[in-house]
């Protein structure tokens, strides 16, 4: 596992932000000073000042392996 500080998508900046939500509405004291009392705010200003870090698992995405006519079907 590593620990990173930039992300790599924008997607991942946004479940740790509101990961980071989370823990303030709980409790959780802010990291940086600010005059905002919403916790996605103040998880954003966090993040933009570097304060927060995620950890990166390093196991691969694999894709399963499906067989020829076992591909399910997905109706919409």
């Amino acid at each position: 596992m590593t620990i990173e500080t930039s992300f790599d998508s924008n997607y991942r900046k946004v479940l740790v932000a509101a990961r980071r939500a989370r823990q303030l509405q709980s409790g959780s004291h802010a990291l940086v000073p600010t005059h905002s009392t919403k916790a996605c705010r103040i998880a954003q200003e966090e993040i933009d000042a570097g304060k927060i870090a995620y950890v990166k698992g390093e196991t691969e995405v694999t894709k399963p392996l499906v067989e020829g006519p076992n591909i399910p079907i997905l109706a919409s």
